[in-house]
């Protein structure tokens, strides 16, 4: 059994908790990296501190070739991003999708004049893998998209499954990982099944499990995806493009555009603390939590969208029990200090969304559940709270316990 460092209780016990599926909270001591004066991007210290979070990059990724890049810019831009450096105008782009988030994939390509198809699995559900096989034998596709863990359904992709399917048909596999990344792995040196079966590119966001604010992405090139760049005569982008980054991600003196100073220091102690937990010990507590949160507040009558054999370690939807209203359930939650999301699309209004991922502590997961239960009550509902709760120790002490 693994043991967890003890819960950070004194450390800012009564912070509003902020469990929307991103942005989530940020620990003091990367606080305090972003309100430090900003050095220049020139600055042979910063140039240093640059050149640290970049390896780091390289490490939660495990990838030894190819590139990464980190930059300023939204998860939006890391997914344009990820389709101009690897797909041209006119090529097909297969999308897996598991909820809004991977349907929005399709769009993105559209706009640049990307051929789309669109493969969406029911809300909650996979895209099951012998329909992404037939598809893969109905067509040439240059390249394929995952969303990791689409926020908006909860639902994990598993990719033992995909990547194997993918790469034996000789397309790229793209990984949206803005809800996963250092939470569930998305290892690139990692084969599955083959030398070949690798994930070709990844990308990711500052502001879900790593535990910074919105403004930086991650984004990790193989060498297959940076060989299909460097394939490209042009592409239509500017900062966008990998090319124009490369010789500042191969030695950060170099200058192509102004890099986010502070974010890149806070980014450079987040690391430092996910890596003092260790990888594995925050891939199991992650998928401890997952399952612990949705345990009890399934006893209590919310109902996940995701089964658990499909559900993600880092956030989950919960469909709400009958006559529990989505406004006035969320408003008085967030009277109580804690804030979490609204359901999107077809489960807007009747169901809402909790992130368990990044720096929330197992303390902080119990005072929650505690706030949502008396919520429930102050609305009229009957419930065994006490019960809830133990439900979760047991579950959390059963995931621990697995791992």
């Amino acid at each position: 059994m693994i043991q967890l460092k003890a819960d950070e209780g004194a450390r800012m016990s009564e912070r509003e908790l902020l469990l929307t599926p991103g942005p989530t909270m940020v620990d003091a001591e990367v606080l305090e990296a972003l309100a430090q004066e900003p050095l220049s991007h020139v600055d042979p210290r910063f140039v240093a501190i640059y050149a640290e979070a970049l390896s780091q990059t390289r490490c939660i990724f495990q990838l030894t070739g190819g590139a990464v890049f980190l930059l300023a810019g939204s998860g939006t831009l890391a997914m344009e991003m990820a389709l101009v450096n690897t797909i041209s105008p006119g090529e097909r782009l297969l999308v897996v999708s598991h909820g809004f988030f991977g349907d929005r994939f399709a769009r993105i390509a559209a706009a640049f004049g990307i051929q789309a198809d669109l493969l969406s699995a029911p809300w909650g559900q996979r895209v099951p893998a012998e329909e992404v096989a037939a598809t893969l034998q109905s067509q040439q596709y240059q390249a394929v998209s995952v969303t990791h863990v689409d926020t908006s359904t909860g639902v994990e992709a598993d990719l033992s499954s995909l990547v194997p399917l993918v790469k034996a048909h000789g397309a790229l596999f793209l990984l949206d990982g803005v809800c996963a990344t250092g939470a569930i792995e998305e290892e690139m040196g990692k084969t599955y099944g083959d030398p070949s079966c690798v994930i070709d590119l990844v990308f990711s966001g500052s502001q879900k499990a790593l535990g910074l604010p919105p403004g930086m992405f991650l984004l990790a090139m193989g060498e297959g995806a940076l060989s299909a760049r460097r394939a490209m005569p042009s592409i239509p982008a500017f900062y966008a493009d990998a090319l124009n980054w490369l010789p500042v991600m191969e030695d950060p003196s170099r200058y192509f555009a102004t890099p986010p100073v502070n974010m890149v220091k806070a980014y450079r102690i987040a690391m430092q603390r996910l890596f003092a937990e260790g990888l594995e010990t925050r891939y199991l507590r992650h998928r401890a939590q997952g399952q612990a949160v949705r345990a009890a507040l399934r006893s209590i009558g919310f109902a996940p969208l995701a089964e658990e054999d499909v559900a993600a370690s880092t956030v989950s939807c919960l469909r709400y029990p009958a006559g529990l209203d989505d406004i006035s359930f969320r408003g008085g939650l967030a009277r109580r200090g804690v804030i979490v999301a609204g359901g999107l699309a077809e489960t807007k209004g009747f169901a809402f969304r909790i992130g368990h991922l990044g720096s929330v502590t197992t303390a902080e997961l119990r005072r929650a559940l505690t706030h949502i239960g008396a919520t429930m009550v102050e609305l009229g509902a009957h419930l065994d709270l006490p019960v809830a709760m133990e439900i979760f120790n047991e579950a959390m002490a059963n995931g621990l316990e697995v791992g």
